[in-house]
């Protein structure tokens, strides 16, 4: 009996060092942590109060440029306290950065979007290695997923780049990127006609 006792002891203690946490994932624009949706809601849900959370969020974003989606993760205490995770911004930020591009390929492997050489692979990879959950990673393993993320954005990867002919590409795709629009509004037209 006593032996029973004890292990249900030992069991118990060992439920108690379970932390009963919320997670909550999302990207947050840097230094625009604001109480409305959706993320005011997200954090009303898990009781986290949420003009701190806010407040917290913008101060510890201050010195990065105002928009950057930054992908964060919240873990909630029981007592209602949080740990802050901020993440570098997604890999295909940086990318349609690198490329000079707004919007990735709406058939990535059909159309390119934007081209990069691979120093700009590397440069990405080096920032985005320190992620936590990269840090395990090499660089080559960082710079081959940010190189597999560039094919899914229908980013052509380079050797070199001439700068006269990429500019002439880019306007080019400017006018295909119009067309698209144009074409993805008429369709949205003809399916709100049809809905009436």
């Amino acid at each position: 009996m006593s032996k029973a006792a004890s292990r249900l002891k030992a069991l118990k203690k060992g439920a108690e060092k379970i932390a009963h946490t919320s997670r909550l994932r999302t990207d947050i624009p840097a230094g625009m942590a604001a109480a409305g949706p959706p993320l005011g809601p997200m954090l009303g849900q898990r009781g986290i109060n949420i003009a701190a959370f806010c407040k917290d969020f913008n101060a510890r974003t201050a010195d990065i440029k105002e928009g950057i989606p930054l992908p964060c993760r919240v873990s909630v205490n029981a007592d209602r306290s949080y740990e802050l995770v901020i993440h570098k911004p997604p890999a295909t930020y940086y990318l349609k950065q690198a490329a000079g591009i707004t919007r990735a390929a709406m058939e990535p492997g059909r159309e390119t979007s934007g081209k990069v050489t691979l120093k700009h692979i590397y440069e990405i990879a080096k920032i985005k290695a320190e992620d936590p959950p990269l840090q395990l990673q090499s660089l080559q393993q960082v710079a081959q997923m940010i190189i597999g993320i560039a094919h899914s954005c229908g980013i052509e990867v380079v050797k070199e780049l001439d700068p006269k002919e990429y500019g002439e590409f880019l306007e080019e795709r400017k006018v295909v990127v119009e067309k698209q629009k144009q074409e993805l509004l008429e369709k949205k037209e003809a399916k709100l006609l049809r809905a009436v």
